[in-house]
């Protein structure tokens, strides 16, 4: 066994504009386009503060560059016959204005005024009144629910702790960081650390959240962020948002609710008051979420203003087909011709309201495209949710998990067959019945060949190792594959929160689950220098093992292992952990210590793709799955595969964790079904 030791080794242009639509706003949609919503322009803006306009303080303007479209629609070809416009009959200046060609509503479907339009109402009254006793309500320290144009939001002040409190204990949100909702770039940067590719992304008409380091003294309650370093902010995507902030002047926590379709939950949690409208909604739209990673950026959580456009597919689905996805995931994509269309963020389907949004959302767009899939393509997992939903469809196509992943980068970006595909995530069945989540592929469109991966661990009591990360840590340190001797349990001996040891063992012995992830590594890291013995919400331990390496000084890596085995290149993790104790025993700050690890997992993945290229010739490599959401990761790596002399790529239209999945099974079975038969070498899904 040959073994390979180590111890302390151009960008593409950032994207500026993350929808794609008609430059053009008196250009026809193409027949089968469904448009993306967008944020209030700065004409419309302007008219919404200027006291002399008809439609000033109207929380429904908009023109042909902004405004609702795929939250209105009810049909395509996209007119406003097909919307839920059609609902209120223009009056005589807003059809003049939507039937002049040189004006700026010319054939802007969603047109209205105050005298033609929906209206507010708020417990009772209605119109601008509605607003300003909202307002005040919120003011005061009160949580209400706001119908936006995906759904009903909550809003609370972002400052005021009794607040945000409050909402939390309304929501059932207990841990997680929520976003807060500012007035403009200025108001952001006060709150957040700020590169120009974060205020870009902020200005983008998608209107996303954008994740960014909470700046030191920013004005917000503690309970904002969770504990967390980060803070996901974003500017008003509509003039009733902006409406609001402009009465109160202070920052907004706003979450969508977990059932956005009705006011009826809002109203059984206890807000206090619903500030609803008469126009109705047609389909579930989260905000979607973003981040920066130097000149580039990439797609957390694709919904709202981002979801509705078209993707590429590498080779056109002969039949229409159905990805249905991943079961945390939560998107679908609808497949024909050669185009692929990636449904909206909708959460975790073992949650029922998540469930029946995703069924609902399929079946509305379904509709809209006029497309009956033929094909289901689902994940090689048969117990995952999603899976068993493939069950009604005749014709199915199984795609490990990791190839979807990597499949969906490469058909975003273009790429030709071959490329090299690291996916590193949590969980994903592997065809060897395993779970996988540090994988090293050589892949096409129709198959691929596992090359590498990180060292597997036991998961002691399966979930429950994910929920605890201390459950996890201890899977490394007892019964972690090693080239080497198990780790000295006395560099343990100290560590709080973690669970008796000896029950660990018994829990092992007694057989279950083993993975391979990237992600549980990262978790037990950081349980290990005591940053999250417990995960309060999925991806915890890993966003705080990142916050605490943020900003640390370039260190060098820790010890690690690099092993052929079983035809394969082998990562040994537990050399790494070992090193990891090790220093902290030694006295080292835990920040420091972490960042050390970040490097490690960035000098492994180069290395591993060196000894690819090397036996297959192929430079150019894909990065996907949750963890490269992790920003310190994602830009070091990119870093140092560019220096290498790599092409790497990243999803940036389309997200890097669960949300791709689908886009990539859809890319994978329209290939397969194209050309049924593999290339030499590789290992179809199925």
């Amino acid at each position: 066994m040959a073994v390979e030791e180590h111890a302390p080794a151009r960008v593409r242009p950032y994207v500026q504009h993350l929808v794609t639509g008609p430059a053009d706003r008196q250009a026809p949609y193409p027949p089968q386009e469904l448009p993306a919503d967008r944020a209030t322009c700065d004409d419309c803006l302007r008219e919404l503060f200027d006291p002399v306009n008809r439609r000033y303080r109207y929380a429904f303007i908009d023109c042909a560059s902004c405004g609702p479209r795929a939250a209105i629609a009810e049909g395509l070809p996209y007119a406003r016959a097909r919307t839920v416009m059609r609902h209120f009959p223009m009056c005589a200046a807003c059809a003049a204005e939507y039937d002049d060609p040189a004006g700026r509503r010319f054939h802007a479907e969603s047109t209205a005024c105050p005298s033609c339009g929906p209206r507010l109402r708020f417990l009772g009254v209605t119109g601008d009144q509605a607003l300003r006793t909202a307002v005040e309500i919120v003011a005061g320290g009160g949580v209400i629910a706001v119908k936006g144009p995906g759904g009903f939001q909550l809003v609370c002040d972002a400052i005021d702790d009794g607040a945000v409190a409050r909402f939390r204990e309304i929501t059932g949100r207990a841990t997680e960081p929520l976003p807060v909702m500012v007035r403009d770039v200025t108001c952001a940067g006060a709150l957040g650390y700020l590169t120009d590719a974060d205020r870009r992304l902020l200005c983008d008409p998608a209107a996303p959240i954008v994740q960014v380091r909470r700046a030191r003294h920013a004005v917000l309650s503690a309970a904002v962020c969770a504990g967390t370093a980060g803070v996901g902010l974003l500017l008003p995507g509509t003039p009733l948002h902006h409406l609001l902030l402009d009465g109160l002047r202070r920052p907004l926590v706003v979450v969508t609710a977990d059932d956005p379709a009705g006011a009826e939950e809002a109203v059984e949690l206890g807000v206090d008051g619903v500030l609803t409208h008469d126009r109705p909604l047609v389909g579930r739209r989260d905000d979607s979420v973003v981040r920066s990673l130097g000149a580039r950026s990439t797609v957390i959580r694709r919904a709202r203003g981002l979801a509705d456009a078209p993707l590429p597919l590498p080779v056109a689905a002969r039949l229409p087909l159905l990805a249905l996805g991943a079961e945390r995931g939560g998107t679908f994509t609808l497949a024909y011709g050669e185009r692929a269309v990636l449904g909206p963020h909708l959460g975790d389907l073992t949650d029922a309201r998540a469930l029946e949004a995703y069924e609902a959302e399929l079946d509305r767009l379904r509709g809209l495209h006029g497309v009956e899939p033929v094909h289901a393509a689902h994940d090689l997992d048969p117990g995952c949710l999603a899976s068993r939903m493939a069950s009604r469809w005749p014709s199915r196509v199984a795609v490990q998990h990791h190839h979807a992943h990597v499949a969906a980068v490469a058909a975003e970006h273009g790429l030709p067959a071959p490329f090299l595909g690291i996916a590193y995530d949590g969980l994903g069945l592997g065809d060897d019945g395993t779970f996988w989540g540090g994988e090293l592929l050589l892949a096409t469109y129709t198959g691929y060949q596992r090359l590498g991966r990180f060292s597997q661990a036991p998961m002691p009591g399966g979930a429950a190792a994910v929920r605890r990360p201390a459950r996890m840590a201890l899977g490394y340190l007892v019964g972690g594959e090693t080239t080497d001797q198990p780790i000295p349990m006395g560099l343990a001996a100290d560590l709080p929160g973690f669970p008796p040891v000896a029950g660990i063992r018994q829990v092992i012995a007694r057989g279950g689950p083993v993975t391979s992830g990237a992600g549980s590594l990262f978790d037990a890291a950081a349980a290990l220098l005591g940053l999250c013995p417990a995960a309060g919400s999925e991806g915890d331990a890993a966003e705080r093992l990142e916050q605490a390496a943020t900003g640390c000084p370039r260190v060098e890596p820790l010890a690690w292992r690099l092993a052929r085995r079983d035809g394969l290149w082998v990562y040994d993790a537990v050399a790494t952990l070992r090193d990891l104790l090790e220093a902290r025993a030694d006295g080292e700050p835990a920040g420091r210590i972490a960042a050390a690890f970040h490097a490690t997992i960035a000098a492994v993945t180069v290395l591993m793709c060196e000894r690819a290229a090397a036996e297959h010739d192929v430079t150019t490599v894909c990065l996907s799955g949750e963890v490269f959401q992790n920003r310190l990761l994602a830009a070091d790596v990119l870093t140092r595969l560019t220096l290498a002399g790599f092409e790497p790529y990243i999803g940036e239209r389309v997200p890097v964790g669960d949300g791709g999945v689908s886009y990539g099974q859809a890319a994978i079975a329209a290939a397969r079904l194209a050309t049924p038969s593999s290339p030499a070498g590789l290992t179809s899904d199925a």
